[in-house]
């Protein structure tokens, strides 16, 4: 079996057998197994799942990381080695993620005397819900960490692309939950009662007003309302609705006036109508900011590596890596995966041709950060 053939049956595996966030323990067993049989040492660190492992020896220490948890979906990408995990799916590709840096693992470790310096790789989980990468914070994996690399695979960009940009990349992601309270009434007597459904109504359409009416429209911003919950019957005016959404900017001072707008608009609304609602504002992950010099650096190894680089536009998603970056200065970059559906989609299929090249990618982009952080020194 080539290298390559062995990536894509690791990945395959993964895929097969996917976990939920915080529930990796089969996935971090077989990582364990499977960086062992290589002969690459583990790191001992306080973690319930996933796992941290090294190559090299000397001061300078570099670190590459990849996500392992998968999503509560039902598969329907009609592959052969499709979830046998009921309702629960890689569909975000974070068992490709996986694979990847297990290739980097391999090929670092063949040129391992000829590093001077270390490769921490970080094998993380619970990206999903924004929680993993804050627990390896914790726990010390960033120490004595100088620079760190990630990626996510990019389904709307063909194999064999790269892209990335300096400063702000993925946006802060955090959710909300609102609960409008009235009074039920016989829905032939709704003057009896306070209508939530009409109170709930108002409040989302204001929402979407108050987004497109009251914010600079070269903002990127967008607040999406995804879930709505109330009445159980045809006759009856229930007497609460609850719905809920998540918000997205790229613009800290935004997101802090976003969130104080909504709780006005929430409140005001409610009580116009002789409601009550609250508001619940989780905060997601923050604003992505790649430094800028990282940034340049990985483009220019991934030209030298044979990929079609272009810069990345401004990405409205998620992602926990923004945490680690906070911390360490470094880059987190797209690669092609060229799938027909989304991230998150039932029928999420990327190309398995984009691991190889990838590892590739990050085993070199180590080397090279190695060498650049020693010729600066």
């Amino acid at each position: 079996m080539t290298e390559e053939d062995q990536l894509i049956a690791w990945r395959r595996e993964l895929h097969t057998w996917p976990e939920l966030s915080g529930e990796e323990f089969a996935t971090t067993s077989r990582l364990r197994e499977w960086l062992n049989s290589a002969g690459i040492r583990l790191l001992d660190y306080p973690l319930a799942t996933g796992l941290v492992a090294e190559i090299g020896s000397g001061d300078t220490l570099v670190a590459l990381r990849a996500d392992i948890d998968a999503l509560p979906i039902n598969e329907a990408s009609g592959v052969s080695f499709h979830s046998r995990q009921p309702g629960v799916m890689h569909a975000c590709g974070h068992d490709l993620h996986s694979a990847v840096m297990l290739g980097a693992a391999l090929k670092l470790k063949a040129r391992e005397s000829e590093l001077n310096g270390r490769v921490r790789l970080l094998f993380q989980p619970a990206e999903e819900i924004a929680r993993g990468a804050r627990e390896f914070i914790a726990a010390g994996v960033l120490d004595q960490v100088q620079a760190i690399f990630g990626m996510h695979n990019e389904p709307n960009l063909p194999t064999g692309t790269f892209a990335t940009r300096g400063g702000a990349f993925y946006a802060n992601a955090d959710k909300f939950r609102v609960k409008v309270t009235g009074k039920g009434a016989h829905a032939a007597h709704p003057e009896q009662g306070v209508d939530t459904i009409l109170v709930a109504s108002q409040i989302i359409q204001g929402l979407q007003g108050l987004v497109s009416r009251n914010f600079n429209t070269l903002e990127s911003l967008v607040l999406s309302i995804t879930r709505i919950d109330g009445g159980k019957t045809w006759n009856v005016l229930p007497g609460s609705v609850e719905f809920g959404g998540t918000a997205r900017t790229h613009d800290a001072g935004v997101r802090a006036e976003l969130e104080q707008r909504v709780r006005q608009l929430v409140e005001t609304f409610a009580e116009a109508n002789g409601a009550h609602a609250s508001l619940i504002w989780q905060a997601g992950p923050p604003v992505l900011v790649n430094d800028e010099h990282w940034a340049n650096f990985s483009s220019e190894v991934a030209q030298q590596a044979g990929y079609r680089v272009q810069k990345a536009d401004l990405h409205l998603g998620g992602e926990d890596f923004a945490f680690y970056l906070q911390t360490v200065p470094g880059a987190f970059v797209s690669i092609g995966s060229g799938s027909a559906a989304g991230l998150h989609h039932a029928a999420f299929n990327p190309d398995e041709a984009s691991i190889a090249p990838a590892a590739r990618y990050f085993a070199e982009l180590a080397v090279q950060a190695i060498q650049h952080l020693n010729a600066r020194c």
